[in-house]
């Protein structure tokens, strides 16, 4: 039989081609792509033997609810949609050291209590695993371990007559599949090893985890068809100088997606954080300048954050705009509407923003919040320190309403706030104001001129080494 003719097959976006290059086409990658022996070809006719008839059935018909496995992280729960589901596959990303393995390894510690746990580790020995485990206070759990890598030998011990409930594999960039002649880690080893592990829990019933590596860019590395292949994507993320890590959902066939949950990382492990409002809220200081509370959604869980603003005379021709936990084109866009429509300056000036906490916020809603806290910062004064803040900013200064708006209400009412300044509700929904906000009262915000004579910002603030207060601003 002639040999398969080998293909170059980039490790980075899994592009294939028939000869070598430097740079992929595909995704521009330099020094990715690698030789790998490609199948041989299959036999016109599928080897000449006739498939099984599909049958269909309709829509509706008696369909079992799907059971959950609950670990008893209530945190870690939430964001798999209420529990794990027998037979699902779900893949951990994270940036190195962030905590994956010991957020795995403590679920599984408290599942095994009611049911078979399994943890595989390619990375780390046995040894280093019971390390951790006696750091968390899991000795005496009954999760089983294995240092192994090769597919074929878990594959053979899996599909024994008892599997275990729960399978963690840690990680999956360090199995490979032996009839393949590419190095672990390769794309085509990643895609086949993820795709006979996920065939075999599909076909036994137990719940596979697997742990993904991440790219420089944030993404799970290896091939893309690896989260379309699972059914749930969770990341793992944190600021290395913070204590908190956020678990959010990309992707669940089994639940609501951006949902997240909240740790805190102790010398003990993760801890859950049950109200990551106040924990966000602890430092907050409620007469400082630059300042304002943002009442965000993450997923079906209201948020309160507090965003933080710097405006400093800049000595450069091009002035910085440093941007930490929020999107820095955002930003450009909400300073552009300040200097066009409420004649704001701020092109002169260095412009530093953060969330404080180490908290990400990809909402919109959280223009209304980042306006004020840039015009706190150029006027010098404190945004009203019990109030609340949301809304969208439109390019011609307009503020948008946003959605769920009651459950941010009630979220700020039970930390206290008595104030929130908002976007107009919609017709529809203006005579329910009385009963959704409670003991809050509202500021309607329809332009963002509105918004600068309530913070009693200057009309311009000038550039240069010349600040606000010797402008006469005061």
């Amino acid at each position: 039989m002639a040999r398969a003719p080998a293909r170059f097959v980039c490790q980075s976006c899994g592009a294939s081609s028939g000869k070598w290059s430097g740079q992929c086409d595909a995704c521009g990658q330099w020094n990715t792509i690698t030789e790998e022996q490609a199948a041989a070809a299959v036999p016109r006719g599928l080897g000449g033997g006739k498939g099984r008839k599909v049958e269909f059935v309709g829509l509706t018909g008696p369909s079992a609810e799907m059971p959950r496995m609950v670990s008893g992280m209530m945190e870690f729960d939430r964001v798999c949609g209420g529990g794990m589901v027998p037979g699902s596959a779900i893949l951990v990303g994270g940036d190195p050291g962030i905590g994956k393995s010991t957020l795995l390894l403590q679920a599984v510690g408290r599942l095994a209590m009611g049911t078979g746990c399994a943890y595989i580790s390619g990375e780390e020995s046995i040894d280093q695993v019971r390390m951790r485990a006696r750091r968390l206070g899991l000795v005496e759990s009954a999760v089983r371990l294995a240092s192994a890598t090769s597919v074929r030998d878990l594959v053979t011990t899996l599909d024994g007559r008892t599997p275990p409930g729960v399978v963690v594999i840690d990680s999956i960039q360090t199995m490979y599949v032996d009839n393949l002649d590419s190095a672990p880690g390769t794309v085509a080893q990643v895609r086949t090893s993820a795709q006979e592990l996920i065939r075999l829990a599909k076909r036994r019933g137990f719940c596979l985890l697997l742990v993904g590596h991440v790219t420089k860019e944030g993404t799970i590395a290896g091939p893309r068809v690896l989260e379309h292949m699972v059914d749930t994507v969770l990341y793992f993320e944190g600021e290395r100088g913070h204590q908190f890590r956020i678990l959010r959902a990309i992707k669940n066939r089994f639940g609501p997606t951006d949902e997240i949950g909240v740790f805190e990382m102790t010398d003990r492990g993760l801890s859950e954080v049950a109200n990551p409002s106040a924990l966000f809220l602890t430092q907050r200081q409620g007469d400082v300048s630059g300042a304002a509370v943002f009442a965000g959604m993450e997923g079906s869980r209201p948020l309160l954050v507090e965003i933080q603003a710097l405006v400093a005379p800049s000595a450069l021709a091009t002035p910085r705009r440093a941007v930490v936990g929020w999107d820095s084109g955002r930003l450009a866009m909400v300073i552009a509407v300040l200097e066009a429509r409420c004649g704001v300056t701020l092109s002169g000036n260095d412009v530093y923003l953060n969330v404080a906490g180490g908290l990400r916020i990809a909402e919109p809603a959280a223009d209304l919040a980042v306006a004020t806290a840039l015009l706190s910062a150029v006027a010098d004064r404190p945004a009203p320190p019990k109030a609340v803040i949301f809304g969208e900013i439109g390019l011609s200064g307009e503020i948008r309403p946003v959605g769920q708006t009651d459950l941010r209400l009630k979220e700020a009412a039970k930390l206290g706030f008595g104030e929130a300044i908002l976007p107009p509700r919609p017709r529809s929904q203006s005579g329910r104001d009385a009963g959704a906000s409670g003991p809050i009262s509202l500021t309607h915000i329809a332009h963002l001129r509105d918004l600068v004579e309530l913070i009693g910002a200057p009309p311009s603030f000038p550039s240069g080494r010349t600040n606000a207060r010797e402008a006469g601003f005061r």
